[in-house]
Formats: C-alpha cells, structure tokens, sequence
C-alpha cells in the first residue's frame, strides 16, 4: 500500500510541515479505488459531470458541475465533483474550498463520510507546498476529516485505509501511531480482512520489517486473487531493489486483469520506476486509456502525460508530444504546467 511511483497516484511535518503525507494522500493509494467508484455507484449520482470527471475530462467535469451549482448552490455532490476535479489537476486552495462547501451542507452518513474522505485528502494535498506551521495545522485536519469519515461511515473501507496510512506515515506530534495503525487494522479485520492486511503490510514496510510485509502482501493476494494485489507486491518488490521479482509479480497479475482498470496503471509505474519492459508499461498505458474502466483515481490527462514522459525517454519525441496534446485537451490547466518541468 506504499505510495505508487505513477503520476496517477501522485508525503512526514515539522522539517516540511506535513509534506509528511502527502505522498500518501496527495496520491491516492490504489488499492481504495474500486472502493470509491462503489460509493459512486452507491449514491446514485451517475451525473454527466461524475462521467466527464471518471473519463478525465476535468474542463468538462467543472463547467458541468458549475452549471449545476448555478441553479443549486447548496448541491453537495457537485461541490464534491469539482473538489475531485481540483485534486487531479493538483489544485490544493480550490480543491479544500469545494470539500469544505460539500461537508457543510447536511448529507446522509454516508454521503458526509465520502465529503469528509476527500475534504481531508484535500488538506492532505495542500500541505505539500504548506510550511512548517501550517503544515502542522493542516495535518491535524487531515487527521480529523479521516476520523469523522469513518464516524459517519464504518463500513467506509477507502477511510479506513486512509486513516490507517495516516496513523503509519505521520509523526506522533500530529497523531501518527502505530499501536493506533495496529488497533485500527484489528478493527478492520473481521469484515475488511484484505485492506486490514494492506494495512499491517504498510506498517511492517515503515518498522524495517520487510520480511514481515512480504507476508502481508502475499495474505492480500491469498484474500483478493487480483490484479492489484500483485501490483501492490511488485511495488513493494520495487522499492527494495528485487527487480525480477517485481516484474514477475507484476505478469502474473496482469494475468489476471479483465477490465483495464487504474491497476495497470500502477502495473506500468512499477515497470517505469524498475527501469523494466518499458513496451510492456506502455501497452498497459494505452490498454487504460482505450478502456471503459477509467475513473478520477487513475485521472486519464495524468496517465496520457505518464505515457508522453515513457516515450520520450524512448526517444520518440513526436509520438511523446502527440500524447501530451491528448492530455491538453482533457486538463489544458494541468498540461501547461507539465509541458514546462517536461520540457515539451
């Protein structure tokens, strides 16, 4: 459940205030995703904006949900949508002020929890570029809005994990703790046993411990049998230096994928960050582009500027410029920026 090398799914406080999580939050961890394409699903709400926004057509997504806001300025799920909307193209300032618009008007508990999840991931994204003294404000908000989350919601599996990386990644001085990780993965076991594992892997993975995580990795794939269990082995493979491990767990998992979801995304980030089977991330990329299982955890512009960076490596600049140009046109905010560090 470590944070993910991807673009997709783009942090520790007081040198850098809580850039702390923000690698945790700020990106969101994938094994949450299907979790809160449920929610989606759950609350009805299968919107021309949520549609743009799962398609990565953000400019779409926010001038729909605006038009929505315009009639109905107190529609939580709008504010909502242009919150997630903000968050893929990394606009912290925006993204809080439409969370914080959504959480105040009176929901279900379900719908408040999901407002609270991503009103504290949006806290989460800001204090990447926060000082130390905001950063330690903005990370006991982080904390708050992932605790009311799972309040309003216990059976919020997405809040739970987020609170559990929370407690993992930050320091104790804004509410890291790993008896409380450990407590809150006993909590989780009974009825989320494979996310409670992703949990106890990510705090065997903080305490050095990687004999203990690789267990934990291996119970998800016993528990999940998925194409994202064995990314998330892979990734943890990755990160120490076990290459041919990593690419062989990623194989067997993209073995087993049937719907081109965000999964292969995170599959092509563990390749890109190996230095492995590059043509094997980039059919993984193209696989996720080309595919109905899109959504705003996996934001398409992002996945096209990924692809645009994995080609022009290649030296295949022309191709490279031609996926960034798909990506201008889905987030034409986002791209401009990414052309300037890329250099395109």
């Amino acid at each position: 459940m470590r944070a993910k090398p991807s673009l997709c799914i783009s942090a520790r406080i007081v040198s850098t205030a809580a850039a702390l999580f923000v690698t945790a939050f700020a990106l969101k961890a994938p094994a949450q995703r299907a979790d809160l394409t449920s929610a989606d699903r759950a609350a009805g709400r299968s919107t021309s904006a949520l549609q743009a926004l799962q398609d990565g057509r953000v400019e779409d997504a926010t001038a729909l949900a605006r038009a929505t806001l315009t009639s109905d300025p107190a529609d939580a799920f709008a504010h909502q949508i242009l919150c997630r909307a903000f968050y893929a193209e990394d606009r912290a300032d925006d993204a809080v002020r439409e969370c914080e618009a959504a959480v105040a008007v009176p929901q279900s508990a379900q719908a408040s929890s999901e407002n609270q999840l991503w009103l504290g991931r949006a806290y989460g994204l800001k204090a990447r570029h926060a000082g130390p003294i905001n950063g330690f404000k903005l990370a006991k908000r982080v904390q708050v809005s992932f605790a009311k989350a799972v309040e309003l919601n216990g059976s919020n599996v997405a809040a739970l994990s987020d609170l559990g990386e929370y407690y993992v990644s930050a320091p104790s001085i804004v509410g890291g703790s790993t008896d409380r990780a450990k407590a809150l993965a006993g909590t989780m076991m009974p009825r989320f046993p494979a996310q409670a594992h992703l949990l106890l892997a990510r705090i065997a993975v903080e305490a050095g411990d990687a004999g203990a995580a690789e267990a934990e990795f291996k119970q998800v794939i016993a528990l999940q049998k998925n194409t994202q269990s064995w990314v998330d082995l892979a990734a943890f493979y990755e990160t120490h230096h076990r290459k041919a491990e990593a690419v062989a767990a990623v194989k067997v998992g993209l073995a087993l994928d049937r719907t081109h979801g965000p999964a292969i995304v995170d599959a092509a980030s563990v390749l890109i960050a190996a230095h492995a089977e590059p043509e094997l991330a980039e059919k993984c990329l193209r696989l996720y582009l080309g595919s109905k299982a899109k959504t705003d955890e996996a934001p398409a512009f992002k996945v096209y500027v990924q692809l645009s960076r994995l080609l022009a490596a290649r030296g295949l600049s022309a191709e490279a410029g031609a996926q960034m140009q798909a990506a201008a046109v889905l987030a034409p905010v986002f791209t401009r920026g990414s052309r300037q560090w890329q250099g395109l």
